[in-house]
Order: C-alpha cells, then sequence, then structure tokens
C-alpha cells in the first residue's frame, strides 16, 4: 500500500511566512509612506520641486540625522565672521562651515539645504555666525545677508535734529519723531539727568561717535547708551577741570558746545576756549555766530540746521540764543560736542586773547586779538 503524505501543515507554514512578508511589506511601506509627514513636523515642509522618491529619501536621511542639525555643534564658540561668495556652491559652503566648527555634519547639512529648497536662495554677503546657532538656524540665517547690526555714526557738532535725520538711512529701525522724544524728556536714573535744568533736553549729551547697534535698538535703548559713553568718556579729570573754569558740568558741555562748532581745525579748541573764558570772566557778550545760527534753526533754502554766511539782520534775531545780544552762556547747548571741545572747556589755552576771526586764507583757522582794535585790523581785505 502506497503511504500518502500529508501537505496540509507545509502549505500552512508557507502561508503563514508569506503574511508575515506582506504584513512586514505593508509596514515597511506606511513607515516610507509616513517619513515625509515625520520630517515636515521636525523640519518645515519640503521643497515643492521634489519628487516623491527624492523627498521620501531626503526625509529618511534628515530624520537618521535629526541632532545633526537641531542642536548646536559648539555652543562655546564665539560670533565670527562668515563670508558667502556670489555663485559659491553649498558643499563649499558646508565644508567650511565645518572647519569653523559651526557645523558638525556638511553632508546632511547640504541634503536639508535640498530638502527645503534653502539651496537655490543661498545670499551671498557677510554674516556673522556663532557654535550656539543650530545648523538649521545657520540655514536660515543665511538666506539674508542683512546684518543683524548696525554701525551709527554721530558727528561731533551734530544738534539734536541731524541725529534724528541721519536715523531713517542707518538700518535703525528708529522713527526720528521717537528718538526727538525720548531726547525731549531724559529718562530717570543717569547721573546726567540730575545736571539739566527743569524740562531741559539732553542736547549736548548725545556723545558723538560710532555706534555699532542691534537694528531693533529702541529710541530709549539708543538714548541710554548714548549717556552711557558720555559718562564714560567724561572722567573726572575732566569733570575737575571744568570746576576750576568755575562752570557746572551743564554750563562746561554748553560752551563745549559752542566751540565744537567754531573750530574748523581741533587743536585751535583750546585757544577758542581761552576767548570765551576770558569774555565770561569780562562780563562781555560771547558773540558767537553757532549760537544764532542755532536760534535761526532750520534753513529750507540752503537745507542745512546751519545757516551760513550770516546777515545782519541775522545777527539781531530776538532769542535768548542770540549771544551777540543775550549776556552769558545761551540757555543750553547749540549741539553734542566731542571730547576735544570738552578738553578744550576743562583745559583751555591762557591767553591774554578776547576776539578771534577766520583766516583770510581759507585754511579754516582763526587770527586772534587782544583789543578790538587788533581784531578789525585782522580783517580780511
Amino acid at each position: 500500500m502506497t503511504k500518502k503524505t500529508h501537505r496540509y501543515p507545509v502549505l500552512a507554514c508557507s502561508l503563514g511566512v508569506v503574511f508575515v512578508l506582506c504584513m512586514g511589506l505593508i509596514a515597511a511601506s506606511l513607515a516610507v509612506l509616513t517619513l515625509p509627514n515625520q520630517a515636515t513636523a521636525a523640519f518645515g515642509p519640503p521643497a515643492p520641486s521634489l519628487g516623491l522618491v527624492q523627498r521620501t529619501y531626503l526625509s529618511a536621511v534628515l530624520l537618521l540625522h535629526k541632532n545633526d542639525l537641531t542642536l548646536p555643534n559648539d555652543p562655546a564658540l564665539e560670533k565670527q565672521p562668515f563670508q558667502v561668495e556670489f555663485g559659491e556652491a553649498p558643499a563649499l559652503i558646508g565644508e567650511r562651515l565645518q572647519e569653523l566648527g559651526l557645523i558638525n555634519n556638511p553632508a546632511v547639512f547640504l541634503n536639508y539645504l535640498q530638502y527645503s529648497g534653502l539651496d537655490m536662495s543661498l545670499q551671498a554677503g557677510q554674516y556673522t555666525l556663532s557654535g550656539s546657532l543650530t545648523p538649521l538656524e545657520i540655514a536660515h540665517a543665511m538666506q539674508d545677508a542683512t546684518p543683524a547690526e548696525v554701525t551709527f555714526h554721530i558727528l561731533p557738532g551734530w544738534r539734536m535734529e541731524e541725529i534724528a535725520a541721519a536715523l531713517p538711512t542707518s538700518g535703525l529701525e528708529i522713527p526720528p519723531e521717537a528718538f526727538q522724544a525720548a531726547v525731549d524728556n531724559p529718562p530717570a536714573g543717569y547721573n546726567i539727568t540730575n545736571e539739566l535744568p527743569l524740562k531741559g533736553s539732553l542736547e549736548g549729551f548725545l556723545y558723538p561717535g560710532a555706534y555699532t547697534l542691534p537694528r531693533a535698538t529702541t529710541a530709549n535703548e539708543l538714548i541710554d547708551t548714548l549717556l552711557k559713553n558720555f559718562d564714560d568718556q567724561v572722567s573726572p579729570e575732566l569733570r575737575a577741570g571744568f570746576q576750576r573754569q568755575g562752570l557746572s558740568l551743564y554750563e562746561a558741555v554748553t560752551l563745549a558746545s559752542i566751540i565744537e562748532r567754531e573750530a574748523v581745525v581741533h587743536e585751535e579748541m583750546p585757544l577758542i576756549a581761552s576767548v570765551f573764558i576770558n569774555r565770561i570772566a569780562a562780563d562781555m557778550n560771547l558773540a558767537s555766530d553757532p549760537t544764532v545760527q542755532y536760534a535761526l534753526g532750520y534753513n529750507p533754502d540752503q537745507k542745512t540746521w546751519w545757516t551760513n554766511p550770516l546777515s545782519l539782520d541775522d545777527l539781531k534775531v530776538s532769542s535768548l540764543y542770540n549771544t551777540y545780544t543775550t549776556p552769558g552762556l545761551p540757555p543750553s547747548p547749540i549741539s553734542n560736542p566731542g571730547l576735544d571741545a570738552l578738553s578744550a572747556v576743562a583745559f583751555p589755552a591762557q591767553t591774554p586773547y578776547y576776539y578771534f576771526r577766520a583766516a583770510c586764507d581759507g585754511s579754516g583757522r582763526h587770527t586772534f586779538a587782544k583789543t578790538f582794535n587788533e581784531h578789525v585790523q585782522n580783517a580780511c581785505p
């Protein structure tokens, strides 16, 4: 009798294996299909130009190396400049970032640029990057070469309106009106504000210089920076010098603001200071053109705050700032003086001069005189 072979267990086993394989394939397929969604949640939407295969591949790579993109490479690494050249390949940019210690995995960095489409919009320019930034943040930072900080220049001798007028083109986000309001309403808590007269503005104390500031700096933050720099620059030695001249800090700044506008050649500032201090001691009017210019205000025809030349009628303008008609110092500073002018007030030259006028050679220098007759003789032909 022939022995029958029972194939049912083998068939059942085979079907089980097929079932497991099918379920595995289904699970793997589902996992692959969900990769793009996981990547979108972790890294943002992919570039629309990516095909399904490329999108899935890049999603898998990014998720596998997630830490290389979402964690800073070296938080202790200080800020440093990084220049992206025009037309530079993204792969080369990644390699240079790795050399500087800013990223760990340039290949994955490039994959992210391709995934997001940012590889097509990297901007050439100068950036400031630090190790505390994640590679994702670095990639997005390089989409805008506009620096986060700008350098704002305040020239010695500018009045506050000129500083305000420079703001719109400075890169700072401070409206001129907000700046002027902050100057006219000084914040409390500064030594300087204790020196101001009632309702006095900060004109004269907006210390000139080059200031590197965040673009988002507010008007009050800018004022804070300028006042702190004034305090730092006006040393105890300068303040003692003001006292030796019989001047308060406010009076010294007021006189320095006049000297700043009078002097063209800075080495003459101590001489000009001596003339004004001699005049104050002799109860003579200061007779300074810049104070009249300040009183006249903006000249729309000349498009300047400093009318030049002054007419005889200008010298008669009715104002407490007109030091031809009003004795003593003007009520407040007329500009924001630099350190040379402030030092000239603290340490003036010792001279017998009471007069000075512009020299006739166009050099910007002045001729000085003891008497009015000598002063008249120094007039240009």
